[in-house]
């Protein structure tokens, strides 16, 4: 079994961008990124500053438009719209979630899909545009890290959503794996994850994913980000249990999260 370092692929991942950026500077090009934060989320303050430290520290010019919670949606579209207009800005990435009244939806959509970093656009199709979701691509390069080819494996996500489940099943499935999406209701769910190769547990509960409900030899990649019964932060892999069995496996912390920011 071993333990896949994202820290370490993450900084790998840095250093390439750092080193393309400086590339660009030389032909008179600065990657440039806009980071529209509405509200006071302790969480999405936290990630927009780590998203600035990175930006400095590969040497993107960033903006960060810190917005109050009573922002209404025609100035935030107005907003979108400008930063749609202007050439020195290369992405846009608008924090998620946005206070109540806001519709994220309506914004995503009024963000020019070329300037999606977060590929959330609804015509964004993966690999037609510049960008891909961030955590979804950076659980394949960890994939890659790894020396592991998903073509022609079974792989099993677990969990839907938007963000991470979908689209990491269409990244799976671009790279010809055969792909099957489970979720919580999802019967006899231990029968479908034990036939996956590479699995990936993207659910939101703490420990879910037990040594039962895991194939020997596989890839399994902890999305999860939870709280255990004693407060220590956990993923949605029960890794102490399902480690042993796995050839290949990503810890909480210092799996996936460090890849998030890197491959935005």
């Amino acid at each position: 079994m071993v333990v896949i370092d994202g820290k370490a692929v993450s900084r790998s991942v840095r250093e390439r961008v750092k080193q393309e950026t400086a590339e660009l500077k030389a032909k008179g090009i600065t990657p440039g990124l806009a980071v529209i934060v509405v509200g006071d989320d302790p969480a999405s303050a936290v990630y927009v500053r780590n998203k600035e430290k990175a930006c400095d520290e590969v040497g993107f010019y960033s903006e960060k438009y810190a917005l109050p919670a009573s922002t209404t949606q025609k100035e935030l579209n107005d907003l979108v719209d400008e930063l749609n207009a202007r050439p020195e800005i290369s992405g846009i990435l608008c924090q998620l979630p946005l206070p109540k009244h806001l519709d994220d939806k309506e914004v995503i959509a009024r963000i020019n899909p070329i300037k999606d970093v977060d590929a959330f656009h609804p015509v964004n199709v993966i690999g037609d545009y510049h960008f891909l979701p961030c955590t979804p691509a950076g659980i394949m390069e960890l994939i890659h890290s790894a020396g592991v080819d998903p073509m022609g494996k079974k792989a099993v996500v677990i969990g839907r959503s938007n963000i991470v489940g979908k689209p990491m099943a269409m990244l799976l499935l671009h790279e010809n794996a055969t792909v099957e999406i489970a979720h919580s209701k999802t019967q006899n769910l231990a029968d479908v994850t034990k036939s996956a190769d590479i699995l990936v547990a993207a659910v939101g509960k703490a420990k879910f994913v037990t040594a039962d409900m895991v194939k020997p030899g596989a890839v399994v990649i902890d999305v999860g980000m939870n709280r255990d019964e004693n407060g220590k932060l956990c993923g949605d892999v029960d890794f102490e249990s399902v480690a042993p069995k796995c050839s290949f496996i990503t810890p909480v912390p210092g799996g996936v999260g460090p890849m998030t920011i890197s491959m935005l």
